[in-house]
Formats: C-alpha cells, sequence, structure tokens
C-alpha cells in the first residue's frame, strides 16, 4: 500500500495526488503543491496530538471545628433556598438574594472550612458612593430611576470562591497565509503562501478564581476580578463578624470545569499573540496538558447591592477589597428611540454632505 494515500491538502482539505510533471505533490482543487519531506512532517505532526489533560488535585481541608461550628449559624431563606453563614449575634435578617426574611436553621456541622480570607477594605458608606457614582453619566437610564430609586438592602458577604493553581504545557499548531499582489498591463496577480506553524511552552496559573456559589452570577462575579491575593490571610471564623459568608453549593469539582475553561482561553490567547507577520492566521488544533495542578478554598469580600423599580428587582455588586462596582441598569425606551433618531440623523446628514461633495467634484 502506498505511503502516500490518503493526504489531504492543508490549504483546502481535497485529496492531494503526486503530479509527475512538477514532481512533487499537488492538490488538483487549488493547484497547491508541496514538498514530499513537507508533506510527511505535517502529517507526523497531526498524529502526534496528545490528548488535553486538566485535571486538578485537591489538598485536604480542614472543617470547622467545635468552638467556630458555635459561634456560626447557618440561616436559610424560605423563598429562594439560600443559605447564608452568619455569627452568633445575627438575628433573623433579610436574604441578600431576594430580599424575603432568613432564619436561623442550624449549626454548622462538617462543612469545609476555607484556608484563606481577604478581609473586607471597604465599608457599606463606600458601597453606596459607588452606586451613586454607577448611575452618573449613563444617558439612557430613566430619570425616575435615578431621582426616586433606593437601595432595599445593602450586605456585605464573603463568597466562596475555589483557588486553581497549575502549570500548562501547551502544544498548539496554526494554519497561516502570506498574501502578495501586483499588476502588470494585463493582469492582476495574488500570490497565497501557507505555512503550517506550531507553538509550545508552559504557563503557570496561580489563584485562577471561581465562585463555589451557584446564586451568584459567574459573570457577576468574575466582573469584580481582579482581586489582590497578596493581601489574604490565613483563615478565622472573627472575620465573619458582622458580615454574612454564602456556603459554597458548587464543590471543587464542579468547578473545575470553568477553571479549565479559564485556563484554557488564556493560554490560546496568549498563544495566538505569538503568530504575528502573516496575513490570516486560524487555530488548527493542539493540545494542553495541566501539571501541578491544586486547588484552594478561600473567601473573598463582596458589597451586594438590591433596589426594585417598576416591579423588577436589581443586584448590584462591588468588590470589597478594591471597590470595583458592577450590574445592569434598566433602559429607558422612550430615550433610546430618540437617541436612535437623533444619530440616524446626524449620519444621513454626513452621508449627503458626503454624496453632494462627490456629485460636484
Amino acid at each position: 500500500m502506498s505511503d502516500l494515500q490518503g493526504y489531504k491538502c492543508p490549504c483546502c482539505g481535497g485529496a492531494i495526488e503526486f503530479n509527475s510533471t512538477a514532481q512533487k505533490m499537488k492538490c488538483p482543487y487549488c493547484d497547491t503543491e508541496f514538498e514530499m519531506e513537507t508533506l510527511k512532517a505535517y502529517d507526523d505532526e497531526l498524529t502526534s496530538d496528545a490528548d488535553t489533560s486538566m485535571d486538578w488535585h485537591t489538598d485536604a481541608i480542614d472543617t470547622f471545628s467545635e468552638d467556630e461550628e458555635g459561634n456560626l449559624g447557618v440561616y436559610v431563606c424560605q423563598s429562594c433556598g439560600g443559605e447564608i453563614v452568619a455569627d452568633e449575634n445575627t438575628a433573623a435578617s433579610i436574604c441578600p438574594f431576594c430580599d424575603n426574611p432568613i432564619t436561623m436553621k442550624s449549626r454548622l456541622k462538617g462543612e469545609l472550612k476555607p484556608e484563606y480570607i481577604i478581609p473586607f477594605k471597604l465599608d457599606k458608606k463606600a458601597a453606596k458612593e459607588k452606586f451613586a457614582q454607577h448611575l452618573t453619566g449613563k444617558k439612557l437610564l430613566p430619570r425616575v430611576f435615578r431621582d426616586q430609586n433606593h437601595i432595599d438592602e445593602i450586605k456585605g458577604m464573603y463568597v466562596p470562591y475555589w483557588l486553581f493553581d497549575s502549570k500548562a504545557n501547551a502544544h498548539m499548531r496554526y494554519k497561516a497565509t502570506r498574501t502578495r499582489h501586483w499588476s502588470d498591463s494585463k493582469y492582476n496577480y495574488t500570490e497565497t503562501n501557507y505555512y503550517a506553524v506550531i507553538r509550545e511552552g508552559d504557563l503557570s496559573f496561580r489563584n485562577v478564581p471561581v465562585d463555589g456559589s451557584s446564586k451568584m452570577a459567574d459573570d457577576l462575579m468574575e466582573s469584580l476580578e481582579p482581586y489582590d491575593f497578596k493581601e489574604a490571610v490565613p483563615f478565622q471564623s472573627a472575620y465573619f463578624a458582622g458580615y454574612f459568608a454564602d456556603k459554597y453549593d458548587v464543590d471543587e469539582k464542579q468547578s473545575a470545569q470553568r477553571a479549565n475553561e479559564r485556563v484554557r482561553n488564556t493560554t490560546e490567547e496568549r498563544f495566538m499573540r505569538t503568530v504575528s507577520g502573516y496575513s490570516s492566521v486560524v487555530t488548527d488544533g493542539g493540545s494542553i496538558q495541566l501539571a501541578e495542578g491544586k486547588t484552594t478554598y478561600a473567601m473573598y469580600p463582596v458589597w451586594i447591592l438590591n433596589t426594585t423599580w417598576n416591579g423588577e428587582r436589581y443586584m448590584f455588586a462591588m468588590n470589597g477589597q478594591t471597590g470595583k462596582f458592577v450590574g445592569n441598569l434598566p433602559v429607558d425606551k422612550g430615550l433610546m428611540k430618540k437617541y436612535f433618531f437623533k444619530m440616524f440623523g446626524i449620519v444621513s446628514a454626513v452621508v449627503f454632505a458626503l454624496y453632494t461633495l462627490i456629485w460636484f467634484i
């Protein structure tokens, strides 16, 4: 059986055949010619891909001691089912997720204990100020929302995070082209050269955060990043005093999927940046291998702000360490229409002016 059987054109995917005139492998569909050694090297590269392996190892994590269990309680919301940890001095309160009353359910028993915690640096007053700044300059925000809006509830909460450390070894392959154009008195010419680009190397990841609460939207929590882990301290339950702490309901194994996505996306983006000087570049395949993977359980500070307008509930969040503020705002449909017609009028006037200028020229 011929060693040449089954070769595919890297450019168009068509079956390649040997051309006796050119004494090269040639694609009958796009007329691309290949040296035999080049084609074999490319085929060897395709068959050498290893399966991607992105597994994490979690070190043994302590549970709360009996003294800590006695000082902390679990509160449950009868409306949304949210479970919140608070110190022993907290009475029945308001759920930071849905604004309904929450009541004491039980003491902590057998719960995993965080290894680290980033203490709050900003207080409730700072959260209110950031909220006011968040409303400033929003042209499509309903005026009534800005003038009459009030904050229903502000709660300081420690959000559970799984932090992932790892070293990623990546082997990435790209298809790239370089194109040049020229012409003579009769024809216009285009020459396209195709390249197989290989990149391999290591990236180190430290404290890639994934929130361990299903009640906190991933995009909302990721928008609060980054946190400065240098300010993290070994966990002590005393930091919970005066604050709530969300109980994790997404464990480290479930969170690993999101961590893998973040590691993969960052790795692919960083490696893609190294492929420059080409007319076009597309990813052709590759693999990522994780080594020295480790998972850590930590608590990060977040201020949760809830407000209601026109029967709809809006949640905002502020990074309790850096003050970064995020949250979606309502849009005044009437103002949006006016803004659209205004922009349409400006664009139409510019197009008309350009058309008139070209006409007279």
